[in-house]
Order: C-alpha cells, then structure tokens, then sequence
C-alpha cells in the first residue's frame, strides 16, 4: 500500500480519515441525470490570472477541490483576498504585487508550475513547498526557461523538483526555447508570466506539445483577462508583448475529466447517463473521450447543454488508439477494456510515467492483481478482455488511478480501494455522485 500525504489534503476532503471503500455494483439499471463540477485546470489557471490582474474578478462554477485550496491559500498568503460563497470565487486583484513569504502549493500541479513565474516577475522572496508526490515530480525544464527569461529561481534539497526558494527582481523577457514533450504545463507556466516581463517574450517549441489543447485553453484564458498571444499555426513560435491583465467576471465551463468517468459508467453497466450543463464544444481535450466510446458500441445523445451516454449490452474492442492528447482518460480506458470483446492497445501516453505516479506501471499493477491480463509498453498498454476478480485495489495516492478503478467496482462485486480521499484532488464529490447512480458505496475498515 502507498501511503498517502495527509497534509496535501485540504479541508474541502469530504472522506477525512476513510482510509478504504467497497463497491457494489447498482441493483437496477443505472438511469441518472448528474451535474459535474467545473474544470480544475480553467479553475486554477483563472485564480492566478485573476490575483495577478488589476481588479475584481468573480469566478463562476469554480471547482472546489484540494488543488485549487491550495492555490487559492498560496495566493492569500502572498496578500491576494480571495472570497469563496458556494461555487462563486472572488478574487481582489492586486496587479501582480504580492506579499514576501513562505507559501505551500500541496500537490496542486497546475499551481506548482503556474505560480513560480508570475511571483519571478514579481517583487518579494518566497519559499514554495509541496506534497511528497509533487516533490517528486519535475520542474526543472521549466525553471530553465524562467531563469533564461531572468528569473531568480534556487532550489531546496533536490535539484529539479520542489521545493523553490523565488527572489522576484522582474524578468527580462527574450527569446527561449523550450520542449513541450514531458508536460504541457510548462509551456502554460511560462506564456502565463510572460506579460508581466520587462520586454517581449518568445517561445520556440521543440518537439511538439503533448496535450496542445491545455495551452489553448491557457491562451483562451489569457485573453479573457487582456492578453493577447500570438500563436505559428503549428505552434512552434508563441510571442506575448509586455501588457497587464484586466479583471474579469467568467464562467467556468464543467470539467470534461470528472463527466468521462460518468459516460464511462454508463458504458460498462449498459446504462444511460445524462450529463446536465455540459456541451462537447469544449476545448478541454478530454471530450474526445467520447468518441472512443462511440466507437465501443455506446450511443449519445448531444444537446446545446448536455451530453448522454449509452452503454451497449457488451463493449466492443480489437482496437488501438493514441491517446496523446487526452491521456488523463488513459487510466480510463485500461479499467473498463477487461469488459470489452476484444484487446485494446493504448499508445501514445509515456507521459503519464511523470503525474502523481508512473500512471502506467500503477494501472498495469492493479489489472493484473485484479487478474486481468496486461501488456506494459513504455508508451502505453494492452488490455486483454476478462472477468476482474474482488480484492483490494491501491490508488496510489493518485486520484484518476481511483476515479479510473472505482469504475471496475461498479461492475464487480468486493472491489475495495484503498486511501479513496485522493479523489478530492480533482472532484472531492466522486463517490457520493457514484451513490447517485445507485452504485453502492460503504466505508470499511482495512
């Protein structure tokens, strides 16, 4: 069993001390109408554009999660007020002055590579801690970039990770060059400061960007708070001119991730499930999901403002897809294909190796305890249909390794996960949502 950070969880953890959770499946047919919460990644990236603006910015539809806590708590800390009523966020911007101090960012990726160029470009010193998951995973091509750009940015006890000692004298701007292969995050995390550098900023990208979609949404964001990027149509070129950001009032859009689960459900039980205020418009990449699951055999219906899926009677496989752009479904996908009548080859996610576990060698692990047979690649994997047997599945301290696995459990009795919490990363609603659905869902003692 991993152990689990217990400080990297926020008070908005409804499952505080549930170290395990069984799951039974529904005893009827799942028939639900479900609204999920809005999108961690245009949450947090949100906050920091709107702590850095001039002005007050509401927040509609925020998520409230561990992550965005965390963000919210680094920001108040560096002076920012912040107001949360319900799903409603207000932030007081204070046009990128921020007060000196030492700050903690839990396991918040979004934050940990958001927050340290915009405080670089700032005035102040901060010491930014983190998670032991966030320790462990990297930062340095991003701190590279910033301190070619004239971030002084030191490390703590391990080079390349957290946590970061800032002494914020401004940064000069300039032309860099970055890969945008290990996470797209730190493409985000650089174009985000980028406005408030002295001069202008270019960025070359290398190699492409993995999950291009994440600083579409980035550059989305920007403009909603008054900056403007511009972008080579391939995006190998990113070039942001020096401008303040302006206060906004915006929506935060559901998020795409948390609905997959759902429609992934529907997908394993032959149910159907509406999911209300949500449209396949998005940009978020992981509505693509859908589409594989079109492919599955299940059937949609899409309206102006919701998306329902169908499962069939039995999932169809025999199939491999790259699921490079929407690889937080990776983990997703594996958990259901044991129910499909063929093999499905997932390609395309080495990344994942780096998020809060090696995504692939953990889910590969829990199939094969579970007696599904798989194959592990470095870029992915191939699940082979099969009947899951019950026992005990570890989460890894990972929230979509337990969103992912909760999902096998609502089709085979006496499947336990252990240390359940880590979904309040992400949804900190997930299982009661899952109870919803009629899925049984009871905490027991290890």
């Amino acid at each position: 069993m991993v152990q689990f950070d217990s400080q990297a969880r926020s008070p908005w953890t409804p499952l505080a001390g549930v170290e395990r959770l069984r799951l039974t499946p529904s005893q009827k047919r799942i028939n639900a109408t479900l609204e999920v919460p809005g999108s961690k990644s245009a949450t947090n990236r949100a906050l920091l554009l709107a702590a850095v603006a001039s002005g007050t910015s509401t927040l509609r539809n925020a998520l409230k999660s561990d992550d965005t806590y965390w963000c919210i708590e680094a920001l108040k800390k560096t002076g920012v007020e912040i107001a949360v009523d319900g799903s409603n966020v207000t932030v007081y911007g204070r046009g990128g002055v921020f007060h000196s101090g030492s700050l903690y960012i839990g396991s918040a990726g979004t934050a940990g590579r958001f927050l340290p160029g915009m405080l670089a470009a700032a005035t102040g010193n901060w010491h930014v801690e983190a998670s032991h998951s966030m320790n462990k995973r990297p930062i340095a091509p991003l701190v590279k970039t910033l301190q070619a750009l004239g971030a002084n940015i030191q490390y703590g006890s391990r080079r390349g990770h957290y946590p970061l000692s800032i002494s914020g004298e401004g940064l000069n701007g300039g032309k860099v060059n970055m890969s945008g292969q290990l996470s797209s995050q730190f493409i985000s995390g650089c174009l985000l400061a980028a406005p408030l550098a002295k001069n202008p900023v270019s960025i070359t990208v290398k190699d492409g960007i993995v999950q291009q979609a994440y600083v579409r949404i980035t550059i989305d964001l920007m403009a909603a708070f008054g900056v403007e990027v511009k972008a080579a149509p391939d995006w190998s070129l990113l070039e942001v001119n020096p401008s303040p950001y302006v206060a906004n009032d915006i929506a935060i859009e559901a998020d795409a991730s948390t609905a997959c689960y759902f429609l992934a459900l529907a997908a394993i039980t032959a149910g159907k499930i509406r999911i209300r205020h949500f449209s396949t418009k998005t940009s978020q990449p992981d509505i693509l999901f859908v589409s594989i699951l079109k492919r599955m055999g299940c059937n949609f219906e899409i309206g102006p403002s919701f998306v329902e899926g169908e499962g069939p009677t039995r999932l169809r496989g025999g199939f491999t897809v790259n699921m490079n752009e929407l690889s937080d479904q990776a983990l997703t996908l594996a958990a259901i294909s044991p129910f499909a009548d063929g093999p499905i080859a997932i390609e395309g996610v080495g990344h994942i190796r780096h998020h809060e576990c090696d995504r692939i060698r953990a889910i590969c692990t829990e199939l094969s305890r579970l007696g599904i047979r798989v194959e592990e690649r470095h870029d992915g994997l191939t699940v082979y249909p099969g009947q899951p047997k019950p026992t005990v599945v570890n989460t890894y301290d990972d929230h979509r390794m337990a969103m992912a696995l909760a999902l096998i459990g609502a089709k085979v009795d006496g499947i336990e996960l252990d240390d359940p919490g880590c979904v309040a990363k992400t949804c900190p609603s997930y299982f009661s949502m899952l109870a919803q659905t009629g899925i049984g869902v009871k905490a027991v003692s290890p």
